[in-house]
């Protein structure tokens, strides 16, 4: 299942459009922002695998919804997905793109790259470079993740890997 990403990207466009017109995106100290919790979250758990640091960034309660699954069980869906990214792509990289960032939201879209060095859901290792887009919403409550939507490319990129 491909990702419409010229859809996704106009309804963000649309939304950040929507949201400086009415005037409700407004300044505050980045260093304590919404957006550089995101930022250093994907630094230390998807680059440098720091399991341990995720308390830091989610809360006990969270929940991630893909396309067709929801899963609620807080930090330990976030530590089984950190462990099977980097058993696959042992040294992965990351790039954040912050879209939007208003009230207890924040649109992102997150860049992964690495060799697949180890199977992952089902595609077993073929050691090329794959690259990956994730469109990420996240909700935030007392400065901790606590909600997360999310639609990626990554089974269409193992795909196309195949073809290489």
């Amino acid at each position: 299942m491909a990702l419409n990403i010229d859809f996704v990207h106009s309804f963000l466009f649309k939304l950040l459009y929507n949201l400086v017109t009415l005037n409700l995106i407004g300044l505050h100290d980045m260093s304590k922002s919404l957006s550089s919790i995101v930022q250093a979250a994907a630094s230390s758990l998807f680059e440098r695998g720091e399991a341990q640091s995720i308390g830091l960034f989610f809360s006990q309660d969270y929940v991630v919804h893909l396309t067709n699954q929801d899963y609620s069980r807080g930090h330990k869906i976030v530590q089984t997905a950190i462990a099977q990214v980097h058993k696959a792509f042992p040294e992965p990289k990351v790039k954040v793109e912050i879209l939007v960032e208003c009230g207890d939201r924040v649109a992102w879209q997150r860049t992964l790259c690495g060799v697949q060095k180890g199977a992952y859901k089902g595609f077993p290792a073929c050691n090329h470079k794959i690259m990956w887009r994730e469109m990420v919403v996240s909700r935030f409550e007392e400065g901790l993740i606590v909600e997360e939507w999310v639609s990626t490319d990554l089974a269409e990129q193992l795909l196309l890997s195949r073809k290489k």
